[in-house]
């Protein structure tokens, strides 16, 4: 299953990373007659999983024995992995501070609403609209940290509708610009380090609010704790804290170094990315990469390697980043509820049919994007 949207995975809620695996999230067609179409990827004729109950097992280390995966590179900037601001976690309980810093017309403020963020975009990048606490609408409040000159940053999850904050600015610090609603997606990339954390830290604690309003012991009403990084039981105050979905996301690679890409049954024709779907319980992130390859694609891989991580607040995801191995020999046989179809590309057949607009790999903000650009050993274009 993919949560990048999942690798060629799945996904729980809104659009994840994206792998190519299935979807969890509601709504989610699953049935058996997915169309294939004629698309670049030929996926094998028989979609039988191979024999076996389970898949392969792992060896008892937790991974898969064997050397490592050679030359890898390391991944390019995971741009939701940056950020400047120290989030302030010895603050979150002294109130006394909290109430002061939100009195402060110098701290700053970021609304978010829906996964979205009022964002100024610009020819050279974009940045976000940052406001003064007096200017912020009602809704749930979290501290989101402090920066190197002292400034405090909340977050403010907007309740209603969404308030208004769309405009032109035609010469903001000398740069023509125009401020909308975006998410991560679109801007995630584009915003400076301090910018991508704060909204990615903002976007993942509200998401997580929204969904967090009631006691999962007893059903009673839950109230914000913890400068917004906690909730509190109103009836017997046990405390509840945010979730994160951890999620794999490998590019597998054969014994001629050819990479495997897979589109997703739900996805259109030419959109593809890599293999991707969540940790089970009880289960290692290593276990869970040589699982889901072999459960979407028939395929037994080794040698896995953790390349790098991202959070993926769409809702709730981490995605944990893997190269793996698979011996040769093997019949690709995809699980037509979640894969579409996969084959093996060389190097220059990823060119080439990038060049030739066959497929549409992921877009730079994934990390499925810097996993495939890293074996590569180049930038590629990438946007679906």
């Amino acid at each position: 299953m993919n949560p990048e949207r999942r690798g060629a995975g799945a996904d729980r809620g809104a659009e994840a990373d994206r792998g190519a695996g299935a979807d969890r999230g509601a709504g989610a067609d699953r049935g058996a007659g997915a169309d294939r179409g004629p698309g670049a990827l030929a996926a094998s004729p028989e979609p039988d999983r191979m024999a076996g109950p389970s898949g392969p097992e792992p060896d008892g280390s937790g991974g898969v024995g064997g050397p490592e995966p050679d030359g890898l590179a390391p991944l390019g900037p995971l741009a939701l992995s940056r950020g400047e601001v120290d989030r302030a976690t010895m603050l979150r309980e002294d109130t006394a501070w909290l109430e002061a810093a939100w009195a402060d017309p110098g701290s700053r403020v970021l609304v978010v609403h829906d996964g979205q963020a009022p964002v100024w975009f610009g020819d050279d990048g974009a940045e976000l609209e940052l406001v003064p606490p007096a200017a912020a609408p009602d809704g749930v409040r979290f501290l989101l940290g402090t920066d190197a000159g002292g400034v405090a940053y909340f977050g403010v999850a907007a309740s209603g509708e969404r308030p208004g904050a769309a405009g032109a600015q035609p010469d903001r610090g000398g740069r023509a610009a125009s401020m909308r609603w975006a998410g991560l997606r679109q801007a995630g990339a584009l915003l400076p380090a301090r910018d991508a954390g704060l909204m990615t830290h903002a976007v993942a604690l509200a998401n997580w609010h929204a969904v967090a309003g009631y006691c999962s012991r007893c059903g009673a009403a839950t109230e914000p704790a913890a400068a917004g990084h906690t909730r509190r039981c109103v009836a017997d105050g046990t405390e509840h804290f945010p979730r994160s979905d951890p999620a794999v996301i490998m590019l597998v690679t054969d014994p001629d170094d050819r990479g495997l890409l897979a589109r997703n049954a739900q996805w259109p024709e030419r959109r593809v990315s890599i293999l991707a779907g969540f940790v089970e319980p009880g289960e290692s992130a290593e276990q869970a990469v040589v699982r889901e390859v072999f459960e979407e694609t028939g395929l037994v891989v080794e040698r896995v390697r953790y390349v790098g991580s991202q959070p993926w607040p769409m809702p709730h995801s981490l995605m944990l980043g893997f190269r793996a191995h698979a011996a040769g020999g093997q019949q690709i046989r995809v699980d037509i509820n979640e894969i579409a179809e996969a084959r093996w590309f060389s190097r220059a057949e990823l060119r080439a049919a990038i060049e030739r607009g066959e497929i549409r790999l992921p877009p730079p903000v994934s990390i499925a994007h810097q996993i495939i650009s890293s074996w590569y050993g180049n930038d590629l274009a990438g946007s679906w």
